[in-house]
């Protein structure tokens, strides 16, 4: 039984890590074809994407101001991008779960580096009654990838349900944000979230192996 709980069936890990692989690759390929289709169009916002945009009110009002400013503080700045994963990390290690935090950290960074590379590549321009001050490229929307590469570590490292609507909220909820305060087009949010969990379950991959014996090895402690 001990063995059983700390060492994973070769079968099911030879099953899992290509089902990770494929389905972030599958993920990750159209998000970068959407922004070469963008790069073909020269950034122009599709007709969804104007309708979007200007379905939503130039101003927000108080709680919808509020609502984008929060998001943008906690998707992206410091916060969003060395805060959370920083403190993230820590906790997973006192838990006893190094390669769970080796694993957000992997992500999270290979997740900020792809948005940033296809940012300079598509060279889309944002909307011009952008409520916040952000960098240049509006394609894809970082904030947008981070929460969903956040959102697929944690369903990855606490495989539950309510963990996995969590995460679906809480990406659509900053991808809604960042369009509220015309950050961005409604097609690079949903850039963001195809590269951002494309990015997480490539990486999953090839961590399947470590996280799978330190989670069986974690169980087996508290048995």
């Amino acid at each position: 039984m001990d063995a059983a709980l700390s060492t994973p069936p070769a079968t099911d890990l030879r099953r899992l890590w290509p089902r990770r692989a494929i389905s972030g690759s599958v993920l990750l390929v159209g998000g970068v074809l959407l922004g070469w289709w963008l790069f073909t169009q020269l950034g122009q916002p599709f007709d969804i994407d104007r309708w979007w945009n200007e379905w939503l009110p130039a101003d927000p009002g108080p709680v919808g101001l509020v609502f984008g400013l929060v998001m943008n503080r906690i998707g992206g700045t410091w916060v969003g991008v060395f805060a959370i994963p920083i403190a993230t990390a820590i906790a997973l290690v006192l838990l006893r779960r190094p390669w769970a935090a080796g694993y957000f950290v992997v992500a999270s960074a290979v997740s900020a580096l792809a948005v940033q590379l296809i940012k300079g590549l598509v060279d889309r321009s944002r909307p011009e009654d952008i409520l916040v001050t952000t960098d240049a490229g509006s394609y894809p929307s970082g904030h947008t990838a981070n929460a969903a590469t956040i959102a697929v570590v944690a369903v990855i490292l606490f495989p539950r349900v309510w963990v996995l609507v969590a995460g679906v909220v809480w990406t659509l909820l900053m991808g809604l944000s960042r369009t509220v305060v015309h950050a961005h087009w409604a097609s690079d949010t949903v850039g963001g979230m195809l590269i951002g969990a494309g990015v997480a379950l490539i990486v999953a991959a090839m961590f399947t192996e470590q996280l799978e014996r330190e989670r069986t090895a974690l169980l087996r402690r508290r048995s």
